[in-house]
């Protein structure tokens, strides 16, 4: 048998939403730590950095797509036109989604020496292959949702 020792994540109202820039959406750090299943291990204090890193790589990609929507008058990212699903514009949720994947994989890079390594030939860099897997995940998770964003094609391809 093992143990596996979690933290409880910071109180409810203590953790408030972080302001973006009038255009792109706040994001509510408690509905991002609910929705990614962040437990207390990862502070409000180093939370709060990845995600301000998140946003402002997000919007430095998307800065081109941002100016072309403000230029058609859309004052915020609810303005441009969208599906809504679950009551919520697409654009909006497509821009939540590039930010929580770019923080799980900041948060993975980040916290990747503190996964328990098992003893055992081979088990290390078993587990050291899971982690790499997870941050690929997260960061193709990451590029898919800055595409959709844009209504661009998720496939970049070259002929070399």
């Amino acid at each position: 048998m093992s143990f596996v020792a979690t933290a409880n994540p910071p109180a409810r109202g203590t953790e408030p939403a972080v302001r973006n820039d009038g255009f792109w959406p706040d994001i509510d750090r408690e509905k991002l730590r609910a929705d990614i299943r962040l437990d207390g291990t990862v502070t409000a204090e180093r939370l709060h950095k990845a995600l301000l890193a998140a946003m402002w790589s997000v919007s430095g990609e998307v800065r081109e797509w941002k100016k072309v929507q403000q230029a058609a008058g859309y004052v915020t990212l609810q303005d441009v036109p969208a599906d809504k699903l679950d009551g919520q514009s697409v654009k909006v949720q497509q821009y939540h989604a590039a930010i929580y994947a770019h923080v799980q994989s900041q948060l993975a890079e980040a916290y990747r020496d503190i996964d328990t390594l098992p003893q055992g030939a081979g088990k290390e860099a078993r587990v050291q292959a899971g982690i790499e897997i997870r941050i690929d995940g997260f960061n193709q998770a990451l590029r898919w949702a800055v595409a959709d964003l844009q209504d661009t094609s998720r496939v970049i391809a070259a002929l070399l």
